[in-house]
């Protein structure tokens, strides 16, 4: 018999997978649905199932899509994952069934799945106890212990403690905030926890110290309290490494205390070749199982398995689940577990330790890098670091020998490998974590993770080898690091030297302007602008070398460099980066003076041209004036007239005369534009900036300092400085009356206008080329762009005026010809 309904189920998910997981389907390429639009009210007829699967694919890929950034690798979704989300279907669908009918399916299940994960781990004759907070397993197991000490417990409470205090004992190496949960649980006081530090002379340095564990064990006993419980680690959240759980048995055994176990080395117990350490958590007391996070398992719960005889107590406390909806979360992991098999489970951790191994062994051809790891034969876990002084073994040196400050540094550029190893190579799902002793280690935990990202041997050797490339980079930058310090206070009259430990790179350098009388807030202003100048004209010198603006909380305009190979000479980046700060504050300088130049000069030229008006009114009389009577004047009595025409120079802010350039035909005070003084050595096609020649390089000779400013700009994108030479001089002129027949002063009219013409098109040019400058000449070549447009304007009037002089000239003449 067929069971529509259920097969409905199985149809209905798989049709929601589908839709959910193709890419092709995105809601935001038609408009019909936008962020504003969620939280919209119901409607009343209610949607089909394509509409709201079509929201939910908007809120899952809804940051994706806004932000259009690289995303990291999520978890692969196969056929294991598809059984764990059936699986949570058929609850609710089971749900509805006769209650008789649920609770006996409901027990099937949980039997089921409690002897398979007993024999699946070695862990015979136990209860289990599922739940979704992993955390909650061991609340549930203490108050089972409570349970069992203290008789009065179910009936007085809190009131039962009072003759004696139940201590909880933890190591320092438990994941943050594990006692203070259960204390807030139980109803406990924090005194209640007592924190049992790691091994500090023997051992590994994040195991518990088990011979300062029994002597706490034995002064709270003298002081009237009562061990109750000891938290164990088998895999350390942070590193891996497993607590002596043979010894901590024992002296559980003998002071009559509850040991419970938790961490993700509890994986390997379902592994044939098993080590001694984790071999005795098979003894404990209780323990949690995570075997979603282990096999990839979404949604799934977490297992806690206990060995207790007393059923009335176990379900007083919780652990045994007494409705059958309670039960049924064990559905999806009971299904999943058919699924895979015993084999394909084992298959699966195996293959986690089998990655581990691997990147073990390639980490240890590798100078500079440190390795934490347990037990090199069957750890899960692996901890590295980036150490330079391992390279030199004769040295005998040590992160510990490093000053505190050093010490900061190589913290610092440890976090910044894991986050690049995590970024640029993602399937392998390392991260960075925070040791007390240690420092930053990067960890690669692969019973976490393999299953959900899918990491192959291939991804191991590609994380190898980009680790390999990126130890020289960061060999080099700790190497020059010191250098770049000293290099940079050498030149602190112009550079800033920045005390950035937390900065990844050779570090940071800001440029100070000169005071010249500027107030504190002034200043400021103008060093921020250059800075943010500067910074962008060197993020375009040197691609190779990473430049940057440093964190985004920073407020001040600063140069950050990064990550540098060995072959980059510190002398001359600073040099350089000095001289063109140089640069920049004496091309705003010069700009903000040759606006006042150009200012006062504009006002002295329009007094001298209203002087000059007046003094040609005077001189001519007011009838020459009059458009037909002056030239009946002229033609009868010619004038000659002692006013000269006059240019404006842009680059002096003056008038001069005309003459000249009526004589001969040529803008007068014009001198050729001056090339760019360049450095003896110029740099050559190919060759890189700021590296250091020698023997076996392919780069070129060194150039010298002191043309280092501008030959790399001479060799940039960057702008140069505009010179005074080279700036637009704008012909205003003031054509005066000729003193010849009007032949002569039509002809030389039009030269003059087409010679004003040719002067406006090559003024327009050049103000179009000063606009393509940085933002520091902007405004100057915007002004260029207007002079040199208004003098095209009058060259063009100059030279319709010198023609329509000529037609007249020919009138004339043909008249007296007549």
């Amino acid at each position: 018999m067929v069971d529509n309904t259920l097969a409905q189920v199985g149809h209905n998910l798989s049709q929601a997978m589908r839709i959910l997981d193709s890419s092709a389907m995105n809601p935001l390429t038609d408009g019909r649905r936008s962020r504003s639009s969620i939280p919209a009210p119901l409607q009343g007829d209610g949607q089909d199932v394509a509409s709201i699967l079509d929201l939910v694919h908007h809120l899952i890929h809804e940051e994706e899509e806004e932000e259009e950034s690289v995303q990291t690798q999520g978890q692969q979704v196969g056929e294991q994952a598809h059984m764990a989300l059936l699986g949570h279907s058929l609850a609710a669908y089971i749900s509805v069934l006769p209650r008789d009918r649920l609770r006996s399916i409901a027990t099937r299940i949980l039997s089921d799945s409690t002897l398979w994960l007993c024999r699946l781990f070695r862990y015979e004759n136990a209860s289990a106890y599922f739940h979704e907070d992993d955390r909650d397993g061991l609340v549930r197991v203490c108050r089972l212990v409570l349970h069992a000490r203290y008789e009065e417990y179910p009936s007085e409470g809190y009131g039962a403690f009072t003759s004696k205090q139940p201590v909880i004992y933890l190591s320092a190496s438990c994941r943050p905030g594990l006692g203070q949960h259960l204390c807030g649980q139980l109803g406990l006081p924090l005194s209640s926890l007592c924190t049992v530090p790691c091994n500090t002379m023997f051992g590994s340095q994040h195991q518990m110290d088990v011979a300062l564990l029994d002597k706490l064990v034995q002064e709270d006993l003298d002081s009237g309290k009562l061990p109750l419980l000891l938290i164990a680690n088998a895999g350390t959240p942070a590193a891996g490494h497993t607590d002596k759980l043979s010894r901590l048995k024992e002296l559980c055994d003998q002071n009559n205390m509850w040991l419970h176990v938790e961490g993700v080395n509890l994986a390997t117990l379902a592994l044939g070749n098993l080590s001694s350490p984790v071999m005795a958590a098979a003894r404990s007391d209780s323990l949690t199982l995570t075997p979603g996070l282990w096999l990839g398992l979404p949604a799934v719960c977490a297992v806690t398995l206990y060995r207790h005889e007393d059923p009335v107590r176990s379900l007083s406390a919780g652990l045994m689940s007494s409705g059958p909806l309670e039960k049924l979360r064990a559905l999806p992991l009971w299904l999943s577990l058919q699924y895979l098999g015993h084999s394909g489970i084992v298959q699966r951790i195996q293959h986690a330790t089998a990655l581990s191994q691997q990147l073990q062994q390639k980490l240890k051809s590798l100078t500079s890098i440190q390795t934490s790891v347990e037990d090199e034969l069957s750890s899960p876990v692996v901890l590295f670091k980036f150490s330079p002084d391992r390279s030199s073994e004769l040295s005998g040196g040590s992160v510990q020998s490093y000053c505190p400050t050093e010490k900061e540094v190589l913290h610092t550029f440890n976090r910044w490998l894991g986050q690049e190893l995590a970024r640029l190579v993602p399937s392998c799902g390392v991260d960075v974590v925070e040791l007390e002793d240690e420092g930053f280690c990067v960890r690669f935990s692969p019973l976490l993770t393999a299953a959900v990202l899918g990491t192959q041997p291939e991804d191991v050797q590609r994380l190898v080898d980009t680790l390999t490339e990126l130890i020289p980079l960061l060999s080099s930058t700790v190497a020059l690091r010191q250098d770049f310090r000293e290099q940079a206070l050498r030149l602190r009259h112009t550079l800033t030297y920045l005390e950035e430990r937390d900065w990844a790179g050779l570090g940071a350098v800001r440029y100070e302007p000169e005071p010249e009388g500027l107030d504190e807030e002034h200043r400021s202003h103008k060093g921020q602008h250059i800075n943010r100048e500067l910074l962008k004209r060197l993020q375009e010198l040197d691609p190779d070398i990473s430049f940057c603006s440093g964190p985004e909380e920073s407020d001040t305009a600063c140069v950050y460099v990064g990550m540098v190979s060995d072959d980059v000479d510190v002398v001359q980046l600073l040099d350089t980066i000095a001289a063109m700060g140089r640069d920049i504050d004496d091309s705003g300088r010069l700009l903000e003076n040759m606006s006042e130049v150009v200012r006062r000069g504009i006002q002295e030229a329009e007094q001298q041209l209203q002087k000059s008006s007046e003094e040609k009114l005077m001189e001519e009389g007011v009838l020459r004036q009059l458009p037909i009577v002056g030239s009946v004047l002229n033609w009868f009595s010619p004038v000659q007239s002692a006013i000269k025409g006059q240019s404006f120079n842009l680059a002096a802010g003056s008038l001069d005369s005309t003459e000249t350039t009526y004589s001969t035909r040529a803008q007068s005070g014009r001198t050729p534009a001056k090339d760019t003084p360049t450095s003896s050595a110029t740099r050559q096609p190919g060759q890189k900036i700021f590296r250091r020649s020698g023997e076996n390089t392919d780069s070129f000779s060194e150039t010298s300092s002191a043309g280092q400013p501008e030959e790399l700009r001479l060799n940039s994108n960057t702008p140069p400085v505009v010179s005074e030479s080279a700036l637009t001089e704008s012909a205003l002129t003031d054509h005066p009356h000729q003193d010849e027949g009007s032949s002569v002063q039509g002809e030389s009219a039009a030269d003059q206008g087409e010679s004003a013409a040719d002067q406006g098109e090559s003024a327009a040019d050049q103000g179009e080329s000063a606009a393509v400058q940085g933002e520091s000449a902007a405004v100057q070549g915007e002004s260029a762009a207007d002079q040199g447009e208004s003098a095209a304007d009058q060259g063009e009037s100059a030279a319709v005026q010198g023609e329509a002089a000529l037609t007249t000239a020919d009138q004339q003449m043909e008249q007296r010809a007549r």
